[in-house]
């Protein structure tokens, strides 16, 4: 087998717009089936991205024996609950961040996962593999900026329809599940290891009860990261790393643009440089490296145990807003 052979599990609009297409050009990915109980929207997506079967059920998806892997892009509540029955029909599981509504959740699927070990499961945090995080990371570990001392983060955009699913709590909606996983992310992922304490507060929309502005303090021990994130303050993104001798600033670290250049600045005491980076689409490169474990029977970039990490840190930012006050994660 050359390729691994994926189903799209809904109709999902970072699915059709984002993902598929951008895996349907990977090397190593065939996208040959697309699932919905929406048939004829499900049909109409089928036939303008060329995806040769169109299921009108995810358990018809499932089901298909022609299918190794799927990609599940459904609502956050809805994750765990398929990513396992997946799991259990025998396919890989490539899905969605934040990987559940709880860290609970998360370890449900990981033990899941456990009693399935041929299988393959990832949480579907694609910034990680794009070149200009793959610098990042090098940078920091070579010594470019000296010792890393802190990170700030910053991610926000304006949606106040209240029919978007991002703006429904009981789905999972809210600032902190839809973008400030990633500053959470970025921080261990650079850091690599685990915050020991943290401190958040937290406004929440009067109607909506969803957090639209969520702001906290990372401490690593070794040093901090800060962040911002929002669902109703103008649409921004930044990373700024600060170390004892330099610092990096990611211009677009999240969203990175697939037909456009990207860029980051180093600075230290030597001078300044940017760095530039040719057009590649994130997306893309998750679903071969994805593959690749698969077709090679190796670990997946990002093991699972990560995803659960991350709902532990973003569960301790929900408890100390609530508390007012720092929260352990120590022990």
């Amino acid at each position: 087998m050359t390729k691994v052979r994926w189903g799209v599990l809904s109709t999902a609009k970072i699915a059709r717009e984002k993902v598929t297409p951008a895996m349907q050009a990977a090397e190593y990915c065939e996208v040959v089936a697309i699932a919905s109980s929406n048939t004829t929207q499900a049909q109409e997506i089928a036939s303008r991205l060329n995806i040769p079967v169109m299921h009108p059920s995810y358990d018809a998806l499932l089901n298909d024996a022609s299918i190794d892997a799927v990609y599940i892009p459904l609502p956050n509540h809805m994750h765990v609950e398929w990513a396992i029955r997946a799991l259990q029909a025998g396919k890989h599981v490539l899905c969605e961040k934040p990987i559940g509504l709880s860290s609970a959740e998360a370890t449900q699927l990981l033990e899941a996962a456990k009693a399935h070990p041929r299988l393959k499961v990832m949480e579907a945090f694609m910034y990680r593999f794009h070149p200009q995080w793959v610098t990042t990371k090098k940078l920091v570990k070579e010594g470019q900026i000296g010792r890393l001392k802190t990170i700030n983060s910053f991610f926000s955009y304006y949606n106040v329809d209240p029919n978007n699913i991002r703006n429904k709590k009981e789905l999972g909606g809210g600032s902190m599940m839809d973008i400030g996983c990633y500053c959470v992310s970025l921080a261990r992922f650079i850091f690599e290891a685990e915050p020991v304490r943290v401190h958040a507060i937290i406004e929440r929309d009067d109607v909506l009860q969803t957090d639209t502005l969520a702001s906290g303090i990372l401490d690593f021990a070794t040093g901090t990261s800060t962040f911002t994130c929002s669902t109703q303050i103008m649409p921004y993104q930044r990373v700024h790393m600060l170390g004892t001798e330099g610092r990096i600033e990611i211009e677009i670290p999240f969203n990175a643009p697939p037909l456009q250049v990207t860029r980051l600045w180093l600075h230290t005491k030597n001078g300044s440089e940017e760095i530039t980076f040719d057009p590649v689409d994130q997306y893309t490169l998750q679903g071969n490296l994805f593959s690749l474990a698969i077709l090679n029977n190796e670990p997946v970039p990002t093991p699972l145990e990560d995803a659960v990490n991350n709902m532990k840190v973003i569960e301790a930012v929900f408890e100390s807003a609530e508390k007012e006050g720092w929260v352990s994660l120590v022990g």
